[in-house]
């Protein structure tokens, strides 16, 4: 049976039989064929990104189509970071956060942008971090998008997670600069500059 699990602005999200379903919502402000086109070129391009992902972390890996109109990939049955991470003891928590760290250095290594780093798109499964949602993400090797990326977890680690998100982020740090530690110099580097123009707009 067919059964909703959550929707968004962009997508409805259903599970059917293990199967985790993502349709992306038609707009009725655009024009019909239009509306059709950018679906299709979304939902590849999601699809895309969800395959070369999976070959490098844990991503549900999404299911051949022949018409790609909507996503078919395996349900994580797993803890989401958004509500379990702050009842883990500290230990493991940190622990979490390396492991995420060295796993995003990865992504961007291979120039994979996941756009929407908070933990709601994090499932813990068997000791493994499963991201999901790659909706707002697309291939990109500039440091600034990079930056922008981690610029988002951290926030996201400051709203959810403020009892010990300084902490949290250090290790999610030291577990990216783990991976190329000359790369993740100048991600960092950009990712402050980010912040720096961001209180100068307030």
């Amino acid at each position: 049976m067919k059964k909703q699990i959550s929707s968004g602005a962009e997508a409805v999200i259903y599970l059917e039989n293990d199967k985790v379903i993502k349709e992306r919502i038609s707009k009725g402000y655009r024009h019909k064929e239009l509306d059709k086109s950018i679906i299709k070129k979304r939902t590849k391009s999601e699809t895309k990104l969800l395959t070369e992902a999976s070959e490098i972390v844990n991503v549900p890996l999404p299911e051949k189509q022949k018409e790609v109109d909507k996503i078919i990939m395996p349900f994580i049955d797993g803890q989401k970071l958004s509500t379990s991470l702050n009842k883990f003891e500290q230990k493991k928590q940190e622990e979490i956060m390396f492991e995420l760290g060295k796993s995003i250095a990865k992504l961007h290594e291979k120039g994979i942008i996941h756009g929407d780093l908070t933990t709601s798109n994090m499932i813990l499964k068997d000791k493994k971090i499963f991201l999901i949602d790659f909706g707002l993400g697309y291939f990109n090797g500039k440091y600034e998008d990079k930056g922008v990326d981690i610029h988002l977890l951290k926030q996201a680690l400051e709203a959810k997670h403020f009892e010990n998100w300084q902490t949290l982020f250090k290790e999610f740090e030291i577990g990216y600069r783990s991976i190329n530690p000359k790369e993740a110099e100048k991600v960092f580097d950009k990712m402050k500059a980010i912040e720096k123009r961001g209180r100068y707009k307030h």
